[in-house]
């Protein structure tokens, strides 16, 4: 199991659309929880490829946990926003090796 740490300083700090790919299969799932730590942000999910997105709004210590199939059919991204939001930090775990 490996940590990550991201630091959204603002609403100018983002992720574009992405799914954990490296150090997995094309057929194989794995799991990533996510705790968010600071200001409420946006989280959007989407299928692989485009389509409608799913906007969920993290707060301080939800935890958002994307396993089963979601890393391979899924895309995920933080996106920037106009309004006022103050920093944020996004702790992720996954499995040695997964990306």
């Amino acid at each position: 199991m490996t940590a990550g740490l991201c630091l959204y300083r603002d609403g100018r700090d983002s992720v574009a659309w992405h799914g954990d790919t490296i150090g997995r299969g094309r057929r194989e799932d794995t799991m990533v929880a996510i705790v968010s730590l600071g200001a409420p942000r946006a989280l959007l999910l989407r299928p692989l490829g485009g389509g409608p997105a799913q906007r969920y709004e993290l707060g301080h210590g939800d935890l958002i946990v994307m396993g089963g199939s979601c890393q391979r059919t899924w895309e995920h991204a933080v996106p920037k926003t106009a309004r006022p939001v103050g920093p944020r930090i996004s702790v992720q775990f996954r499995p040695q090796g997964v990306r």
